[in-house]
C-alpha cells in the first residue's frame, strides 16, 4: 500500500528536517517546501495532509491556507505558528484549518495530530467515492439519446441542476423518464450529498399522503402512537420528488403551496414551525393548465411549481433514439440474464423504429426484456417482439402474396413457426404467441400439427412436414 504523503511548509530547514524524521518513523512520505510558491506547486499535484507555518517569506499562512483550500477544499491543513496568537488560531479554524500547533511543539503531539488528520482525509475520500458511485449512473452524459430533442433536454437538465431555483415541474407522457430526470437533476446539483426522497402521490390515501409528506405528532390521530418525521423534514438539504402531483387533492395542494412559499410547515397535530431547505421536483402526465381551468388544480400552486418547467417528449417524437435504446437494453439484459444476444435483425430494427410506442421508453424496455427472456436466438428477429396490446408482430416471412392468403393459413403458419422455434415445447410456444398453453393445444389439434400419440405431451409437439 502506498504511504500517505505529508507536505511540510516552513522556511526553517531544521524544523522541516525534524518533522520529516519523526513522520518518516511512522511510515509516512514527507515532501518539503520552504515558501508559499513551492507549497502551492506541490499542493496542485495532490497531497494527503499539509503542515503549514504561519510565517513564510513570500506570504502569510492564512493566505496560503485559502489558496490550498481553493485547490482542494477537503485538503487537511494543520497550521504551525510561533506566536501563540489566539486570534490567528481562531481565524485559521474559520478558514478551514483542521487544527493548529504553537511553536515550540512536541513532535509526538504533532505525530498524533497528523494521524488524526490523515484519518479525516481517508474518511473524506471514502465519502467522496461513495457519493460519486451513487451519482455516476445519473450523469447527464449517461442519458441514452442523441436526437435533437434529447440534446435540448440534456442541456436543460444541466442548467436546471445547477440553478438555485427551489422548484421544478416535469411534464410529459407516462414512461418518458420523469423519475430519471428528477434523479439527474438531484445528483448533478449542489444537493447531491443530501437525501433524495420520492413519493408517488396517487399511491397513498389522502390522509396518509399528508402524513408521509409533513409527518405527525404522537396522538395526532388514531394509531399515531409516536412522532413521525415526514419526507420534507427527512430531505433537509436534499430533494423531494413528488410524482403524479396532479393527483393531489385541493386541501393538500394548499398545504404544499404554503410550504413552498414560506419554507416552513407544522407536523400534523403539531404547534411548532419547522424550517427545512429542500428542492421540490414535481412530475405529472396530466395537462395541469387544463386542470387549472377546470378547477381541479390550484392555479397559484401550478405557477409556484413551474418555476423551472421541463417537458419530456414521447419516444415517437425522437424515434432516432430507438436503436441506441434497444442496444442499451440488450447489453443490460445480457448481463442480467447471462445471455449473449448480439443485437436485432435489420427488419426487427425497422419495425421497432416505426412502432408508435404509446408506453414510451418504459414500453420499449419491457418489450426488449420479454424478447430477451423468450428468444433462443443470438440475434433477435421481428417475431421475437410482442407488444403490450397482446398483438404479435407478423414476421416478414408472412407478407401477403399477390393472390392473398387465408387467415387460418396465416394462423397455422405462426403456430408452426412458434413450435419450431420452441423445439416443440407448447408452453414456450404459447408465450411467444401471447397465448396460453390450452389455446396453443387447441390450435395444434385444429390444424393437425401433431400425431395423435404426441398431442398430449408438452415437449412432444412437432410441426407437420
Amino acid at each position: 500500500m502506498t504511504s500517505a504523503t505529508v507536505l511540510v511548509v516552513d522556511d526553517e530547514s531544521l524544523i522541516r528536517w525534524s518533522i520529516k524524521e519523526r513522520l518518516a518513523a511512522d511510515g509516512l512520505t514527507v515532501v518539503e517546501a520552504q515558501n508559499a510558491a513551492e507549497a502551492l506547486a506541490v499542493a496542485e499535484e495532490g497531497v494527503d495532509l499539509v503542515l503549514l507555518d504561519y510565517r513564510l517569506p513570500d506570504a502569510d499562512g492564512l493566505t496560503v491556507l485559502k489558496r490550498i483550500k481553493a485547490i482542494d477544499s477537503e485538503t487537511v491543513v494543520l497550521l504551525l505558528t510561533g506566536h501563540g496568537s489566539v486570534g490567528v488560531a481562531v481565524e485559521a479554524m474559520k478558514q478551514g484549518a483542521f487544527h493548529y500547533l504553537s511553536k515550540p511543539f512536541d513532535l509526538d503531539e504533532l505525530a498524533v495530530l497528523v494521524a488524526k488528520g490523515l484519518e479525516t482525509t481517508r474518511l473524506h475520500r471514502e465519502v467522496k467515492s461513495l457519493r460519486a458511485s451513487r451519482s455516476e449512473p445519473y450523469s447527464v452524459d449517461h442519458i441514452i439519446g442523441d436526437s435533437e430533442p434529447m440534446g435540448q433536454i440534456k442541456a436543460l437538465l444541466k442548467k436546471i441542476a445547477t440553478s438555485p431555483a427551489s422548484t421544478v415541474l416535469l411534464t410529459g407522457d407516462s414512461g418518458t423518464g420523469k423519475d430519471l430526470a428528477a434523479k439527474v437533476i438531484h445528483f448533478n446539483s449542489g444537493r447531491a450529498a443530501g437525501p433524495f426522497m420520492n413519493i408517488t402521490c396517487s399511491a397513498l390515501p389522502d390522509t396518509l399522503l399528508e402524513s408521509e409528506l409533513f409527518g405527525h405528532e404522537r396522538g395526532a390521530f388514531t394509531d399515531a402512537r409516536q412522532q413521525k418525521k415526514g419526507l420534507l423534514e427527512l430531505a433537509d438539504g436534499g430533494t423531494v420528488f413528488l410524482d403524479e402531483v396532479g393527483e393531489m387533492v385541493p386541501g393538500l395542494q394548499a398545504k404544499l403551496l404554503r410550504f413552498l412559499e414560506d419554507r416552513q410547515f407544522k407536523r400534523i397535530g403539531g404547534t411548532v414551525d419547522l424550517h427545512v431547505d429542500v428542492r421540490v421536483i414535481a412530475a405529472t402526465n396530466r395537462n395541469l393548465e387544463a386542470e387549472v381551468q377546470q378547477g381541479k388544480f390550484r392555479e397559484d400552486l401550478y405557477y409556484r411549481l413551474k418555476v423551472l418547467p421541463l417537458y419530456l417528449p414521447p419516444l415517437r417524437d425522437r424515434a432516432g433514439d430507438v436503436p441506441r435504446l434497444v442496444h442499451y437494453y440488450i447489453d443490460a439484459f445480457n448481463r442480467e440474464f447471462k445471455k449473449h444476444v448480439r443485437g436485432v435483425s435489420a427488419d426487427a430494427m425497422r419495425y421497432l423504429e416505426s412502432h408508435p410506442w404509446p408506453g414510451n421508453v418504459r414500453e420499449l424496455r419491457n418489450v426488449v426484456e420479454r424478447a430477451m427472456l423468450l428468444s433462443e436466438r443470438d440475434e433477435l428477429a421481428v417475431a421475437d417482439f410482442t407488444m403490450p396490446t397482446g398483438g404479435r408482430v407478423v414476421s416478414q416471412e408472412f407478407t401477403l402474396p399477390p393472390g392473398g392468403i387465408r387467415l387460418d393459413e396465416l394462423e397455422r403458419g405462426l403456430v408452426e413457426q412458434a413450435l419450431a422455434r420452441a423445439g416443440g415445447n407448447q408452453t414456450r410456444a404459447a408465450a411467444m404467441l401471447g397465448l396460453n398453453r390450452d389455446q396453443v393445444r387447441y390450435r395444434i389439434e385444429k390444424f393437425g400439427l401433431t400425431k395423435p400419440d404426441h398431442a398430449s405431451g408438452d415437449a412432444g409437439a412437432k410441426a407437420a412436414r
